[in-house]
């Protein structure tokens, strides 16, 4: 019997419904470097980390808002007419889902960035730091060596 099959799949129209649903949520680092790379102005990108993580790299052109100040902070830092995209260390860490709750509560249309910050260092893409702004080599389990977009 077949792992896979041994549960079947979900019908057309629940496969259809969850699927663009999750699109809907969620957004990769790939889609986030690009709009920032091409200078997109209605989305901005939110550190929910804290300081000492803020400060150990980040999202060059993100926003530090620790997901706790979001309900205090947000209304005065970040414009309502843009997509929120949250995130926080990476797929084993649920801050960013936190922090997308914090912005959804607020009427804020949201995304969680999946991958979060280890997979944004992973595919090689800017990290700023206190020093100034890095590139980490590819990892080639998580992105095509060459810099070649995965095209997927």
């Amino acid at each position: 019997m077949s792992a896979v099959t041994a549960t079947p799949a979900a019908d057309n129209a629940a496969a259809l419904a969850h699927f663009a649903a999750r699109l809907a949520f969620e957004t990769d680092v790939s889609d986030v470097a690009a709009d920032l790379a091409a200078g997109v102005k209605d989305v901005v990108v939110i550190d929910s980390r804290s300081l000492e993580s803020w400060n150990q790299g980040h999202v060059e052109g993100a926003v530090h808002l620790p997901t706790r100040e979001i309900a205090a902070r947000a209304a005065a830092e970040i414009p309502r007419n843009v997509t929120v995209v949250t995130y926080c260390w990476g797929p084993g860490c649920n801050g960013a889902t936190r922090a997308a709750l914090e912005f959804a509560k607020l009427g804020y249309q949201v995304k969680e960035m999946i991958g979060g910050f280890e997979y944004w260092a992973r595919e090689g893409f800017p990290v700023e730091t206190l020093s100034g702004v890095t590139r980490h080599p590819i990892d080639a389990l998580t992105a095509p060596v060459s810099g070649i977009a995965c095209a997927c």
